[in-house]
C-alpha cells in the first residue's frame, strides 16, 4: 500500500487550471453535447469539421482529451413545486426510481513543455515511489496557452452545436462538500456525491472501492474499423429508404447500458518533425525490401501516409480511445465485459482488454496528467480520421417550463418547451403543431396530456372535438363541455361584458372582424368608411347600453340599436349609402337577429362567462352525424 498523495502527479490547482509535478499546464471545459437521435448527417458532418477545426489552433506538444462519463443514477420527482395537481404527482410517483445513465462531458487541452520526455508504460508516474517536481511554469507560457485555449472554446462555441463552460479551482479540486473531477475520476465518485476516501487495487485486476473495473482500449491500428466517418447508421429507427444517423462513436455513448468512461486521446506534435521522422523510417523500410515482402508492404503504407499528408494538408496525430467500464457486482462483471465488447464489435473494431498496462492507462486519464500517456499505446493517424471517435451525442436534458416526455433510451420523463424555447430562439416562427399517427396510436392520449400541462401552466384551452376524447379531461379540470344538438345548438354571446371588463381595444376588434366575415364574403372588400362606421356603431351602442341598464347586450340589441338609432345618426350625419349603405347592412345581418335562421348563434344567455374560462371543449360530433345523414 502506498499513500496517493506521493504518486500523485499534480501540483497545484489555481487560477482555474490544474498544474502538473512536471510542468504541465491543463485547461478545463464542461461541455454540453447535442442530444442524440436530434441530428442530421449534415449536422454531424459540420459537428466534425468544427472538432477538427478547434483542434488545429492548439500549439505544438499538445493533448486533447476529451472524457465522457456515463453513470446510473434514478430518476427523482420530489424535487418539483409545491401545489402539484393530481395527475402531476401520481406521475411522480410512477416514475420514482427508474434508472437511466447520467451523461457528463470533460475536455481537457494540457501544454506539456519543451523538452519534456515522451511518456511509456514502463515510466509511468504510478510505477513511481514518489514525485519531485521538474520544472518551473513560466507566465508567458501560461498566457500563450491560455490564448490557445481561448480560440479553441471560440471555435467549439460558435458553431452552435456544443456549449462549452470553464469549471472554476473549486469544480476542478472539489470542497469538504462536493467531490471535484479529479477525486470523481480517481476514486469514481458520483458529482452529487459526498467526498469518500477509497482503496485503489491495480495489481491484478483495476478495483476502486467496491467497484470491479474492465478497461478495453483501440490502441492498434489492425484493431480499428478500415472504414470511418464522422456518423454512422442506427438500424433499430432506419429502413431501407430512409437512414437515421448517429454519431460514429455513439455505441460507446449512450447506447452502452453500464457504467463507463469513454476517453479520448489526441496528442499534437511537431507536424514536421514527424513527417522527417517517418520519411527516415520509410527509407530504413526501403533498404530492407528486397529482404523481406512485409517490408515492402510496410515502406507502401509509410509512403502513402506521407503523400497524403503533403498533398491534402493533413496533420499527423497520434490518437488513443478507451473505455473503463465498472460495476460493484461481481456476479455482473461477465456481462458488462461482454456488452462493451460488442459496442465496440459494433464499430468493426476488434476490442482488447487490458490488464497489465490497465493501472498506466487509467493513471494517466487523471486530470491534468495526460501528458503523462505512455505513448507506446497510440497509434498514427490524420486527425481527420481520429475527430471521427469523438463522442458527440449527448442525454436528453429537461427544460425548465414544458411538456412532460418520455426520453427514448430509458423512459425518463423529461419536459421539453415545444412552444416559447424554441420561438426565442429561432428555431420556429409560429407555434403550430401537427400531430400525426396511425388509428389508436395515442394522439388523443398525447393531445390530453399535452392540453393538462398548459391548462396546469396557466394557458387558456380551446378544444373542438369529434368523438369525446376530452371528456374526462374537461370534467376534471372543471371547465366547459358544449355538445351540438338541434334542441340545444352551440351559441355564443361576443356582445356580453362581465362585471369589470370594458370595452378595450381588443375586444372592439374583435367584435368588428366578426361583423365584418358575417357581412362580406371572403374575396370582397371593405371600404375605410365602412370599417369606421362599424367600429362608431358598437362605440355609440355601448354607451347606449350604460344609459339604459335594463337592456341586455347581444346581438339582437345591438340590431335593434343600428334600426332605431344608429339609422337616425347616419343620416343625420349625412352619411351616404356609397359610404356606408346602413340597409344593407341589416338586411345582410338578419339571420342572426330573432326569427332568423341563425339567431340563437349570438344571443346566448348562459355561459356568459365562457370567454374567461381557461378550458373549453367543443363537441361537434353531432354535427358531423348529422352532415352524414343529410347527404
Amino acid at each position: 500500500m502506498m499513500p496517493l498523495e506521493k504518486i500523485l502527479p499534480l501540483s497545484k490547482v489555481e487560477h482555474n487550471a490544474i498544474l502538473s509535478a512536471q510542468g504541465d499546464i491543463t485547461i478545463t471545459y464542461e461541455a454540453i453535447l447535442p442530444e442524440i437521435f436530434t441530428r442530421s448527417s449534415q449536422d454531424y458532418e459540420a459537428i466534425h469539421q468544427t472538432l477538427v477545426k478547434a483542434v488545429r489552433v492548439l500549439p505544438a506538444h499538445s493533448v486533447f482529451c476529451k472524457q465522457d462519463w456515463f453513470t446510473e443514477r434514478r430518476y427523482t420527482g420530489r424535487n418539483q413545486r409545491k401545489n402539484i395537481s393530481l395527475l402531476e404527482a401520481s406521475a411522480n410517483r410512477y416514475f420514482e426510481g427508474r434508472p437511466y445513465y447520467d451523461h457528463c462531458c470533460y475536455i481537457f487541452l494540457t501544454k506539456k513543455p519543451e523538452g519534456r520526455k515522451l511518456s511509456g508504460s514502463a515510466y509511468s508516474n504510478i510505477l513511481r515511489k514518489s514525485i519531485v517536481p521538474q520544472q518551473m511554469i513560466s507566465e508567458a507560457l501560461f498566457n500563450d496557452f491560455l490564448d490557445s485555449a481561448a480560440r479553441f472554446s471560440r471555435v467549439i462555441s460558435d458553431s452552435g452545436f456544443i456549449h462549452l463552460r470553464r469549471l472554476t479551482d473549486d469544480e476542478l479540486a472539489g470542497t469538504k462538500e462536493q467531490a471535484g473531477i479529479i477525486e470523481q475520476y480517481m476514486l469514481l465518485t458520483g458529482k452529487d456525491q459526498l467526498p469518500m476516501l477509497k482503496d485503489v487495487h491495480v495489481k491484478n485486476n483495476l478495483r476502486i472501492g467496491d467497484q470491479q473495473c474492465q478497461l478495453f482500449t483501440l490502441a492498434d491500428v489492425e484493431d480499428l474499423p478500415s472504414l470511418c466517418a464522422s456518423r454512422m447508421t442506427y438500424e433499430p429507427y432506419s429502413t431501407d429508404q430512409t437512414r437515421f444517423s448517429t454519431g460514429f462513436a455513439s455505441s460507446l455513448g449512450l447506447l452502452l447500458p453500464c457504467n463507463h468512461i469513454y476517453s479520448q486521446y489526441i496528442f499534437i506534435a511537431d507536424g514536421q518533425k514527424t513527417l522527417k521522422e517517418l520519411e527516415r523510417k520509410r527509407l530504413r523500410l526501403q533498404s530492407l525490401s528486397a529482404y523481406s515482402r512485409e517490408n515492402a508492404i510496410a515502406r507502401d503504407a509509410v509512403s502513402d501516409y506521407l503523400n497524403e499528408a503533403i498533398a491534402q494538408q493533413r496533420l499527423p496525430v497520434k490518437a488513443h480511445f478507451n473505455v473503463l467500464a465498472w460495476t460493484d457486482r461481481p456476479e455482473l462483471l461477465q456481462e458488462v465485459r461482454t456488452m462493451t465488447g460488442a459496442a465496440i464489435a459494433r464499430l468493426d473494431a476488434t476490442a482488447k482488454l487490458e490488464t497489465d498496462g490497465a493501472a498506466q492507462i487509467w493513471f494517466a486519464g487523471v486530470p491534468g496528467n495526460g501528458a503523462d500517456f505512455p505513448m507506446n499505446d497510440t497509434f498514427d493517424t490524420f486527425l481527420e480520421q481520429a475527430a471521427c471517435f469523438l463522442n458527440t451525442d449527448g442525454n436528453y436534458r429537461s427544460d425548465h417550463e414544458g411538456i412532460r416526455l418520455g426520453e427514448r433510451l430509458s423512459g425518463r420523463p423529461v419536459k421539453v418547451d415545444l412552444f416559447d424555447g424554441p420561438m426565442k430562439s429561432g428555431l420556429i416562427t409560429n407555434r403550430n403543431l401537427f400531430v400525426c399517427g396511425g388509428s389508436g396510436g395515442g394522439k388523443s392520449m398525447l393531445m390530453n396530456h399535452m392540453l393538462r400541462t398548459l391548462y396546469e401552466q396557466g394557458t387558456h384551452c380551446v378544444v373542438i372535438d369529434i368523438g369525446g376524447s376530452y371528456k374526462g379531461l374537461c370534467d376534471l379540470l372543471n371547465g366547459y363541455y358544449f355538445i351540438y344538438t338541434e334542441e340545444n345548438p352551440i351559441r355564443f354571446n361576443p356582445f356580453y361584458l362581465s362585471s369589470g371588463d370594458v370595452l378595450d381595444t381588443e375586444k372592439k376588434e374583435s367584435l368588428k372582424t366578426l361583423l365584418v366575415a358575417l357581412w362580406k364574403k371572403e374575396d370582397e372588400a371593405y371600404s375605410r368608411s365602412e370599417y369606421v362606421a362599424i367600429s362608431n356603431s358598437l362605440t355609440l351602442y355601448y354607451d347606449y347600453l350604460d344609459s339604459n341598464p335594463e337592456i341586455f347586450p347581444c346581438f339582437n340589441s345591438y340590431y335593434e340599436f343600428l334600426q332605431k338609432h344608429y339609422r337616425a345618426i347616419l343620416t343625420e350625419s349625412k352619411v351616404q349609402d356609397r359610404d356606408f349603405n346602413v340597409e344593407g347592412f341589416l338586411y345582410v345581418l338578419s339571420p342572426y337577429y330573432k326569427g332568423g335562421e341563425f339567431d340563437y348563434l349570438l344571443n346566448a344567455r348562459e355561459n356568459l362567462d365562457m370567454l374567461n374560462e381557461r378550458f373549453i371543449v367543443f363537441e361537434l360530433d353531432n354535427v358531423k352525424r348529422a352532415h352524414v345523414k343529410a347527404a
